[in-house]
């Protein structure tokens, strides 16, 4: 077989493209899947492709020719879910070996003739393992994030059982494809690795990685760099991405990955994103060009197709790479690379790396007692906690003797895993015991560390441990520690330390910035002799092995140090910013630390640090008593707390429905609990009290005497009474054989790629007020999770949310979706950029009769209310078709008369503008690490916060309205109050980034030829007569002498910390007036920046001197459109302010895939300088 590794040197070769695509091109019936030999089969199995190999292989061996003939170098096998977890929804797991081998065996066949027919252009075979439709670091149940439908062994047993039959079938490669979950891929080289070594030969291994979305990252969390760190203890023929984006979405991750990867690199991309009826769009030609273009800068080896690309496409991208230069595999450095969700490079000029001590039983009782008391989530807290004070990797250890370690160590990784927050630094999973190791390692999809292993039993133990961790693809501690004991002098730490290191570089073939030893940091000041010595002989061995082994790490925990002092926590910290002083300058570079208790050298009292010193480095005979007499002087007392209560009054229903109207939570569980006292039974208070209160409160809103805040501080008190009642209520249901209460359920949404929720949180604390269960699925929530939701719960209607443009195409394809699944309950549309004309003309007629566009929360009650009625629901059926009807006359019957412009027409019709351009007093990109909240205050639009609640007018005249006035004040009172003590407490954080640069316009164009980027700006079409069709682009000077500004401003970094407290106090009140706040915040920062750009940073309008009404009535010069603005409504051309501003990393907004911004209190945008400069929209330029 011709050696595919120097091929690749040679040129550039081409993988075919989809099988799925072809095969749906046949129109193939059931009795193709059966064949004659599952014609008996007791359930359907069209649509099982991979079955085709035995009952159609005619058909896939057409397939694999196509690709050939149109000049592929390399076919997959048809066994993308040829594995026994995908088949079991098919009942063929026992047929996955003859699957795989009857596959194999055909695209041999068929790659031999081609081979045959021209020997210098070789075929090859690439055994396809795809993913499986499980994950092994998710779970599919939001309410359970321990669950697994599928662990590590089942999933490499089922991996290595394919990829038998692949190999027995004649594969050159194994390709591991469309990898969503990192741990899933492990599992699957793992296993293929195992399977290698047990016949005694190899294939070549290549791996290819999915990016769902613009977070460009994988499903399961991690980052591109993060996924190869995961991945590349195995020597890889090539590595690369696949599937879910087109070409073009992908390039940024791509040129990551080709940047950092030693190996080929091959992309096979869909051909473009999948249109409104998931198909896929780009031809030949075009994703052919952008392929070219790949292999241009020399990013690829290997290029090919996924979804949607046929052998025309492969055609072209063989026509376009012919004599083309492949990439060069770089040379990377050898640094130690972990990795969580994020990467970690540990280079040689990286300071100190700080390893989390707290989620340890034996050093942490917290911790200890929290996991012994089952109280795995609060244990959560204590990980999350090391991450935020520094560390940049988390210490596991559960080597307690009544627990069940392995499993507690199972259990609490895949919880973590479930928090970003803290599972993005990597993971060392420390145990005494190989068994919980092992486990250990099975639950971490990045790149871990093994804390630790020894050659305390022997030689061949040890390699065994060792060869294991470099198959699970792990880091590795070994301890100091051989047949003899654990070495306590310098002579045997340095000694066992080069034999380990002997081992494994050259018996194991591990990386040796893979190997971290740890020398022993034992007790010091114990009062038996023979410890004195224990501080120093560390240091000097910590010393020697750096210098013997430079590029090893040195680690230890350093806690062990101060073990004498336990109580005692000022010297102890003391202690180990000494001693880590000391051992770090001698080679130690991490450390397992409290990364939150540590204190700086410096700031050390001198007597205290002396005397720890004398200590550390035996300096007399008399150091550990001194320390012991000095200790006694920093024992810290603790200070006591005490709070006070207030009011009683009316009779039990009274004071229950005066809370609930009120407002007013602080008694209510006590009084909740007086009433169930008295009342028959919980679900009694519920139906009799609790909603009197509430219909009350609903009477009330409805006759406009009680507005939204007030609605909302009601059902906070509701929540919190109710939650009180849960557990009696359960009881007695389960006692009596009762029901639920129920009025009827709504599931709401806001669709995918969108993030914000404020308006939907409050039609569900409105609709819940009034009765009606209420599943919030939250944001960006997909139209199949969405429907699959509704079906599970049997929920009555759907409501659905979106604040961003491309939301109302999500909610148009959700009721195409719900058409074509024959749904037939109502759908609710609402949301800022929703109207009652786009939902007629677009939505409705995806699904007809039955959608409902809900203007505000308001009016949500009396439109869900009359849906439910049969009655009711026919007439407003009748009366929304009607309107819609006259809605659709309209709109269509302007569109008639709507004359559009030529683009020729149109430019002749620009405005005559003159130009007379100020240069920025710098250019590139310039961040505001931190903006005051207090200052941002004074810029803040009040008028939108009070539409969010409802009111409607302008602030301040809405304080003085007669009807409205005295709720506007106490809602106004109760914002000023939270944003005192968010301001206060510092936990919102405002950033900002912008940046000045060299443009240029050529027609709609605004050309940034510094940066090789451009900006397209539609011009107006529409016949405007007189009056000029605006571009944007008409502002910027077409001579080069001009310049354009980018901004992006965020005030949400904070935010979820904040609403998770409200949340869990089931207060929405504050909940959402919260994020209401975090939004101001935001455009007040934008508002502040861009006076700031005017008169300093750019200068153009220096003599300017306006107050917030000015600012607010942009009496200024220029402006600040923004992505999404009628003028410029695409939000796609976000990705290019975010990489010229380099926005994520800089100031932590990243964009979803609809481009919508999170943190969701985020504004980003252009400034354009020309004193002309006005707002316009380019929305009629289509019919």
């Amino acid at each position: 077989m011709h050696k595919i590794k120097d091929i690749l040197k040679e040129r550039v070769l081409v993988l075919d493209g989809a099988m799925g695509t072809m095969v749906q091109g046949y129109g193939l019936k059931e009795i193709d899947f059966r064949g004659s030999d599952f014609k008996d089969h007791p359930i359907d199995l069209m649509g099982n492709n991979d079955i085709l190999s035995i009952t159609r292989p005619d058909i896939v061996k057409e397939i694999h020719s196509a690709y050939l003939e149109a000049g592929a170098d390399l076919v997959e096998t048809n066994t993308f879910n040829a594995n026994s977890i995908s088949q079991s929804d098919y009942q063929m797991e026992h047929l996955v070996y003859d699957l795989n081998l009857s596959s194999a065996k055909i695209a041999r066949e068929i790659c031999d003739s081609f081979t045959k027919l021209d020997p210098k252009k070789p075929r090859f075979v690439c055994g396809a393992i795809g993913p499986t439709n499980q994950t092994a670091s998710m779970s599919p149940d939001v309410s359970d994030p321990g669950h697994r439908n599928v662990d590590f062994d089942q999933l490499m047993l089922a991996y290595k059982e394919q990829a038998k039959g692949l190999v027995d079938g004649g594969v050159d490669i194994i390709l591991i494809e469309t990898v969503f979950d990192t741990l899933n891929c492990k599992a699957a080289l793992f296993a293929v690795q195992s399977l290698f070594k047990e016949i005694g030969e190899e294939r070549p291994v290549m791996i290819s990685g999915t990016i769902t979305d613009a977070s460009g990252r994988l499903l399961s969390g991690q980052t591109v760099e993060a996924f190869w760190h995961s991945i590349f203890h195995m020597d890889l023929l090539a590595v690369g991405l696949n599937c879910a984006l087109g070409a073009e979405q992908m390039r940024p991750y791509l040129a990551s990955l080709s940047k950092i990867a030693d190996t080929n690199i091959l992309v096979y991309p869909n051909a473009g994103l999948p249109n409104e009826f998931g198909g896929y769009d780009e031809s030949p030609d075009q994703m052919a060009i952008q392929l070219n273009e790949f292999t241009e800068s020399r990013l690829v080896n290997i290029i090919g197709g996924c979804c949607g690309t046929t052998p025309d496409h492969i055609t072209a991208f063989v026509n376009n790479v012919n004599g083309k230069t492949p990439r060069d595999i770089p040379s990377v450095d050898s640094f130690t690379k972990l990795s969580g969700l994020e990467a970690l490079v540990i280079r040689p000029d990286s300071n100190f790396v700080n390893i989390g001590e707290r989620t340890n039983v034996t050093g942490s009782l917290r911790f200890k007692r929290l996991i012994k008391e089952d109280k795995f989530d609060e244990a959560l807290a204590v990980a999350r906690e090391q991450v935020d004070n520094g560390a940049q990797i988390i210490d596991i250890n559960m080597d307690e003797g009544l627990l069940d370690s392995e499993d507690a160590m199972v259990r609490f990784l895949r919880l973590i895993s479930s928090e970003p927050d803290i599972s993005k630094v990597p993971i060392m999973i420390d145990s005494s015991k190989w068994s919980v190791i092992e486990s250990g390692l099975k639950n971490i999809q990045g790149k871990g560390v093994v804390n630790s292993i020894s050659l305390k039993e022997g030689e061949d133990e040890f390699i065994r441990q060792a060869e294991l961790i470099k198959q699970y693809g792990a880091a590795v501690i070994v301890m100091a520690f051989d047949e003899n004991g654990q070495a306590d002098t310098f002579q045997r730490k340095v000694e066992i330390c080069k034999r380990a290191f002997d081992i494994l570089t050259n018996r194991v073939n591990l990386r040796e910035e893979d190997i971290i030893f740890d020398p022993n940091i034992f007790a010091v000041a114990t009062g038996i002799e023979e410890h004195n010595k224990y501080g120093k002989a560390y240091i000097d061995a910590a010393k020697a092995i750096k210098e013997s082994m430079p590029n090893v790490h040195i680690s230890g925990g350093v806690s062990n140090l101060s073990f004498s002092f336990r109580g005692n926590d000022r010297v102890r910290e003391a202690m180990h910013s000494c001693f880590l002083y000391h051992a770090i300058a001698s080679g130690m570079d991490m450390g397992i630390v409290n990364a939150g208790q540590l204190t700086v050298y410096d700031d050390i009292d001198l007597e205290l640090r002396d005397a720890i010193e004398d200590v550390v480095f035996d300096r007399h005979k008399n150091a550990t008593d001194a320390l012991v007499v000095l200790a006694d002087k920093y024992r810290g007392i603790k200070k006591e707390e005490k709070n006070d209560d207030e009011w009683r009054g009316l009779p039990i229903q009274e004071r229950l429905a005066f809370s609930l109207v009120e407002g007013l939570d602080q008694f209510i569980e006590e009084d909740t609990e007086e009433a169930r006292d008295k009342l028959e039974s919980p679900i009694g208070v519920i139906e009799g009290p609790l909603m009197d209160g509430m219909n009350k409160v609903g009477d009330l809103f409805g006759e406009g005497k009680m507005f939204l805040p007030q609605v909302v501080k009601s059902a906070r008190v509701m929540k919190k009474a109710v939650a009180y009642l849960i557990p009696f209520i359960e009881k007695e249901k389960q006692e009596k054989g009762l029901e639920d209460i129920y009025n009827g359920s709504i599931l709401l949404a806001t669709v995918k790629g969108d993030v914000h929720d404020i308006g939907k949180n409050i039609v569900g604390v409105v609709l819940g007020c009034n009765g009606y269960s209420i599943i919030d699925m939250g944001v960006m929530v997909s139209a199949d999770k969405i429907l699959s939701k509704a079906k599970e719960v049997n929920a009555d209607m759907i409501g659905l949310s979106g604040l961003i443009t491309p939301s109302l195409d999500e909610m148009v394809h959700v009721a195409s979706e719900m058409n074509r699944l024959e749904f037939d309950i109502p759908l609710l549309i609402g949301g800022a950029t929703t109207s009652k004309k786009h939902t007629a003309v677009k939505i409705e007629e995806r699904y007809p009769q039955n959608v409902f566009h809900v203007q505000d929360a308001s009016r949500c009650v009396g439109v869900v209310s009359k849906l439910l009625k049969p009655d009711d629901k026919i007439k407003l059926v009748s009366e929304t078709n009607k309107r819609y009807q006259s809605i659709k006359e309209t709109f269509y019957d302007g569109q008639k008369n709507i004359r559009l412009l030529s683009i020729e027409e149109a430019r002749k019709r620009r405005p005559p503008l003159k130009y007379d351009p100020i240069r920025p007093q710098t250019l590139g990109n310039q961040k505001i690490e931190s903006i005051s909240l207090d200052m941002l205050s004074k810029y803040i639009d009040w008028s939108p916060f009070f539409h969010a609640w409802e009111f409607k007018g302008v602030y301040p005249d809405i304080l003085d309205d007669p009807i409205k006035g005295l709720e506007a004040n106490k809602v106004f009172d109760d914002a000023k109050s939270l944003m005192s003590a968010i301001i206060d407490s510092e936990e919102l954080e405002a950033k900002a980034i912008y940046g000045f640069f060299k443009a240029c316009s050529n027609n709609e164009e605004v050309e940034l030829k510094d940066e090789g980027i451009s900006f397209h700006f539609p011009r107006q079409l529409i016949d405007k007569g007189n009056n000029p069709n605006f571009s944007l682009a008409d502002y910027i000077s077409p001579d080069g002498d001009d310049h354009i500004g980018l901004f992006a401003v965020t005030a949400g970094h904070g935010i979820e910390k904040i609403t998770k407290r409200y949340q869990s106090k089931n207060d929405d009140y504050n909940q959402i007036m919260a994020k209401l706040l975090a939004d101001r915040f935001a455009e007040a920062a934008a508002e502040w920046l861009h006076e700031k750009v005017r008169v300093d940073y750019w200068g153009y309008s220096r003599e300017e001197e306006f107050d917030l009404n000015d600012m607010l009535s942009e009496n200024y010069k220029g402006i600040r459109p923004a992505p999404g603005y009628p003028a410029c409504p695409d939000h796609l051309v976000k990705d290019k302010i975010w990489s010229l501003l380099d926005v994520q990393e800089k100031i932590g907004i990243s964009l979803t895939e609809t481009r919508a911004m999170l943190p969701a209190a985020s504004v980003c945008g252009w400034y354009f300088s020309h004193p002309s400069a006005q707002y316009f929209s380019i929305l009629k330029n289509k019919r």
